[in-house]
């Protein structure tokens, strides 16, 4: 439920809390606050169950589409993004040079390029006058 929320915000909260209710009223604050969760709690629980009890085997079925929205709620676009390209890059590199895929028929093998190092101090980059 509090899966967001941190250490660091509870700390702002309960602090927040001393302020504001003062510290004779913050232990009464926060046990009913723990109260109405467990309450809350229950009741969920509870309702759950009262469904699974009328609906029977067909709640499972139910379920299954909640559990994709969960999935989809959890969903984390820059890191699909960021998988995606960085999977598609290392296939092509690794797998499928110039676009094809290897071939197993006897040609010679492609050769790949020399990976290049990072320069060292004061060396200059090659230079290559067909480019500029």
């Amino acid at each position: 439920m509090f899966e967001s929320i941190g250490w660091a915000e509870i700390l702002v909260l309960i602090v927040a809390g001393l302020f504001i209710l003062g510290p004779e009223r913050l232990p009464e604050a926060a046990a009913w606050l723990g109260k109405t969760l467990r309450k809350v709690r229950e009741y969920a629980t509870g309702a759950r169950e009262q469904l699974k009890s009328e609906i029977g085997p067909e709640f499972e079925e139910f379920r299954k589409p909640l559990e994709d929205l969960r999935k989809i709620r959890d969903f984390d676009p820059r890191r699909a993004v960021t998988k995606h390209l960085l999977n598609d890059l290392e296939d092509d590199y690794h797998h499928k040079p110039n676009g094809h895929a290897p071939s197993t028929s006897g040609q010679a093998p492609v050769v790949q390029p020399p990976v290049q190092r990072p320069l060292g101090y004061n060396e200059r980059p090659p230079f290559d006058p067909d480019a500029t």
